[in-house]
């Protein structure tokens, strides 16, 4: 009986410290899995984050050479051009900066620069240096001194630095004079603040040149770190950046760890140095370490189970929960994992949709800008040549009348650019009555200059009495301003070119453009934006398209035809001002 009992109570002893014991081996298997898992996960992720950080920053220090060397040729090529060294030969220098001017676009540099032997500014393609003296500059010094070409790092006046390559210019007579192109580095810097790296590029003493935060700039790279600290945990964590191997679990608790990478650039003995965040590394790993715990809490509500069974209907009860939770377990799992890739695939395609609508509305502004504005600077371009013409002749009252006129034009490009900035406002709050017929004047003042050019016969056919409108007259201006212009486009290699204008008021105001070139090919996709069959560089295709944005906001219509004699015919049609309209805008 004593062996019984004893052997009982051993029994009922057992069977109470063994849930026990197995849920203390649950505790301890939990933890040791978690951190192994930790561990080894962190260690994988970095090492992902390591590669595409290095991957990143060799795209980086390409870019940075090829740009570089791309323009390290310029002034070779540039310093044995015909055409600079006569002007410089013969110190006349009319056309040395539209000569300039028309490499800059193709070359992609930030400026070109002529200066003569005594280092005065020549011409330049900012017409605002022209004049400036570099005697004492570095890049005119040592360019005069080597028979080569040579790179220059300075500070710029507006702040940063200029990366300027320069080459003496001679001639069998001697030294004429230098050529400078400055390298247009920066909008690198631009293009990699686009990604979540901060980027610095420092040069052979050490001083930062180029870099992502502006405040870096002219500075080692402990006093940048010491001089800026921003709230965002990447520029945070720059001020105690660690090599990934000894960064302590705290900083991968709270996000602050970051990848410091310094790579050397073949030029100059510049350096490359690059952080990335450790952020995405700290998500994986507990994406994973989340999924461990459930499963280690599902073991041990199992134990609960198997531990506290007082009959056979909860026994059941506690299997049937079990199963629920570990197919809970497994969809949880699965949908982790679903839900981390469509995230990454969502950040990823909004990032390129930002980045498509970005380029889209600033390619659509700047070519409207471009288009709008080419017509006045045009026409100040031709003023300016004539005034200088006049001036040599000392007939200064005619001088003054055309900068009078260039005067008007910048009034005319100031309201333009106020035109553009409302130009997504529909309303008609700004409408006015308007006189086509003073309207039609005024655009035919403006082109005056190109008609004198080309010799065009311009014949008109204006009613005695007003044609008023409501609209806005500088718009209206515009639309006739392209008419003519496409008019005239329309009639190169005519023997004899024609434009015919005619205007009729009645309960319509109706103005008809007419030409006698070779009429219009397609019809149909005549008025769809950068539709154009003009050469390369002549234009974007856009004139007709805002053209007839314009009139439709002024509540009429723009149509085209072939003519039946041949030609082409615009034709635009705006409803009439009535006297009760007139007082009604009043």
């Amino acid at each position: 009986m004593a062996k019984r009992r004893l052997k009982r109570v051993t029994r009922i002893r057992l069977g109470r410290w063994l849930p026990r014991v197995a849920l203390l081996l649950v505790f301890v298997s939990a933890v040791a899995v978690v951190y192994v898992t930790n561990l080894f996960l962190t260690e994988r992720f970095t090492e992902s984050t390591r590669n595409r950080a290095e991957v990143r920053m060799t795209l980086y220090v390409g870019n940075l050479i090829s740009e570089v060397q791309r323009n390290s040729i310029v002034p070779q090529l540039l310093a044995r051009d015909p055409e600079l060294i006569q002007a410089l030969t013969a110190q006349e220098y009319a056309l040395s900066t539209q000569r300039l001017l028309s490499f800059v676009d193709e070359i992609g540099a930030a400026s070109l620069m002529l200066l003569d032997k005594d280092g005065r500014t020549v011409a330049a393609t900012d017409r605002n240096r022209l004049g400036e003296n570099h005697r004492t500059a570095a890049y005119y010094v040592n360019a005069l001194r080597a028979n080569a070409t040579i790179f220059t790092v300075s500070e710029a006046e507006t702040g940063g630095y200029s990366f300027v390559y320069s080459r003496r210019v001679d001639s069998a007579n001697g030294v004429l004079g230098v050529i400078s192109v400055e390298v247009d580095l920066h909008k690198l810097e631009r293009s990699w603040a686009s990604i979540s790296d901060a980027v610095f590029v420092t040069d052979s003493s050490g001083l930062i040149v180029l870099s992502t935060e502006p405040k870096w700039r002219g500075l080692p790279e402990a006093d940048a770190m010491a001089r800026q600290s921003p709230a965002s945990a990447i520029e945070r964590a720059i001020q105690t950046a660690q090599d990934w191997s000894v960064i302590p679990i705290d900083g991968y608790l709270h996000g602050e760890a970051v990848l410091r990478m310094e790579s050397r650039v073949p030029f100059q003995g510049w350096r490359m140095i690059s952080f990335t965040t450790y952020d995405s590394v700290r998500e994986k790993v507990n994406g994973v370490l989340a999924v461990e715990i459930m499963g280690f809490a599902i073991l041990t509500a199992l134990i609960f189970w198997m531990s506290s069974r007082k009959s056979a209907s909860r026994v059941l009860f506690f299997q049937r929960e079990s199963a629920e939770l570990r197919a809970l377990a497994a969809r949880l799992q699965r949908e982790i994992a679903e839900r981390e890739k469509v995230e990454k695939t969502l950040q990823v395609a909004e990032q390129s949709l930002a980045q498509s609508s970005k380029l889209a509305a600033l390619g659509e502004m700047s070519a409207s800008v471009s288009h709008e504005l080419n017509q006045p600077l045009a026409a100040m371009k031709t003023y300016l040549a004539g005034a200088r013409l006049l001036m040599q002749r000392r007939r200064f009252e005619e001088a003054l009348a055309s900068f009078q006129r260039i005067d008007d034009l910048i009034d005319r490009m100031g309201a333009i650019t106020r035109q553009l900035k409302s130009y997504a406002r529909k309303g008609q709050d700004a409408f006015e009555p308007v006189d086509v017929r003073e309207a039609m004047s005024s655009a035919l003042a403006m082109m005056e200059p190109q008609l004198k050019t080309r010799k065009v016969a311009i014949l008109r056919t204006l009613p005695p009495e007003p044609a008023m409108i409501l609209g806005d007259r500088l718009r209206l201006e515009q639309v006739i301003i392209n008419l003519l212009r496409n008019a005239l486009d329309a009639t190169k290699g005519v023997e004899d070119p024609l434009i015919e204008l005619q205007l009729f008021a009645s309960e319509t105001v109706r103005l008809t453009v007419r030409d006698n070139g070779s009429g219009i090919k397609d019809l149909d996709a005549l008025f769809e934006p950068f539709y154009t069959t003009k050469q390369p560089g002549e234009g974007v295709g856009l004139g007709l398209a805002i053209s007839s944005g314009i009139v439709n906001d002024l509540g009429g219509r723009l149509t085209a035809r072939n003519g039946a004699q041949g030609g082409a015919v615009f034709e635009l049609q705006l409803p009439m001002l009535t006297k009760t309209g007139a007082e009604a805008a009043e």
